[in-house]
């Protein structure tokens, strides 16, 4: 049985691979797209997996091939990346240490609030709707960075650091339902200096490229996925930290995320793409770490046979935006 997908490119050509239990990869015959995939899915009444099963053709070697991010759009604008934070046990700590000084003498931050309201009311019992988690935009399917290729701070940045993540991708289908296609491993990578400043900048903290693993795994995401996160200077492990993921070790179940992102009518628009960051609480900055032009980030999970491997590079600083009147 297939685990999960991949789309390359061989010869100035697109297509898509299916990886079994065995790590083999499969081209997948009649189609250049994992969209393209699932709308057929969608069509003919056959699961994800079984159609890939189906069309499984010949075996694949993928160093021959430049892997692309699983996930993608013709039109990239029809793509959503958002994301949910405070979701995950210990979450909270990172963000708090972040935020104490805002907290104006009480005793708790709004953060660690939102925490523990998610403790208590995340993961409803079934056919109930649970408390609201965080909610994030990060930007369109122009951001998504490929296997690969570097992560860019932009040079109003003050920081670009690592989130080391699982996310749900979606399709939505001819009658405005969302239909999840599978998770993936990223780094959806964020500006922390701007969010500890205030963290009613958390919005702008957050409009930065995203990168996902070669990865679509298909089925549900195994209960507890243990991974890790490092960066890499100069050749050597500069810092390294496991990290959890995965229902039991989140405040909040998938389906609750999940409710509180298509409640929203205008996410579900035929044919759109979202992908949906489910959070961490694993971060090199809130262990000191200052990274830098160079560096590079590797995240790794037991649930993924593939990793996801950026190099980090700084755009210079930008001069002001001029805007014209017409």
């Amino acid at each position: 049985m297939m685990r999960s997908l991949l789309q390359f490119e061989q010869g100035g050509t697109r297509g898509v691979a299916a990886l079994d239990e065995a790590g083999k990869a499969w081209r997948l015959e009649g189609v250049s797209s994992t969209r393209e995939l699932a709308l057929q899915a969608l069509s003919s009444g056959v699961g994800l997996r079984e159609l890939a099963q189906q069309r499984a053709n010949d075996a694949i070697d993928l160093t021959t091939v430049t892997l692309l991010c699983p996930i993608d759009h013709a039109d990239p604008a029809h793509l959503l990346v958002s994301g949910t934070g405070l979701t995950h046990l210990g979450s909270a700590e990172g963000r708090d240490k972040m935020h104490r000084a805002a907290a104006a003498g009480e005793t708790l931050t709004d953060s660690m609030r939102m925490f523990l309201m998610g403790m208590e009311g995340g993961k409803p019992d079934s056919g109930a709707i649970g408390v609201q988690p965080e909610w994030f935009y990060k930007g369109d399917g122009d951001i998504l960075v490929a296997p690969g290729a570097p992560l860019t701070a932009p040079g109003f940045a003050e920081d670009g650091s690592e989130e080391p993540e699982i996310a749900g991708v979606y399709l939505i289908d001819p009658d405005g339902r969302p239909v999840r296609l599978g998770f993936v491993l990223g780094n959806e990578f964020s500006d922390h200096v701007v969010e500890r400043t205030n963290y009613l900048w958390l919005a702008h903290s957050k409009l930065r490229q995203a990168a996902l693993g070669p990865e679509l795994l298909l089925g549900d995401l195994p209960d507890s996925v243990r991974g890790t996160s490092r960066i890499l200077r100069d050749g050597k492990v500069l810092w390294e930290k496991a990290f959890l993921s995965g229902e039991a070790n989140m405040s909040h179940s998938i389906a609750n995320l999940e409710h509180h992102h298509f409640k929203c009518a205008h996410f579900c628009r035929p044919g759109d793409v979202h992908v949906h960051f489910f959070g961490t609480a694993t971060l090199s900055f809130s262990d000191g770490v200052t990274t830098q032009d160079g560096d590079i980030f590797e995240i790794e999970a037991d649930a993924f046979r593939l990793p996801v491997r950026n190099l980090l590079v700084r755009e210079a600083a930008c001069a002001p935006v001029e805007v014209r009147a017409l």
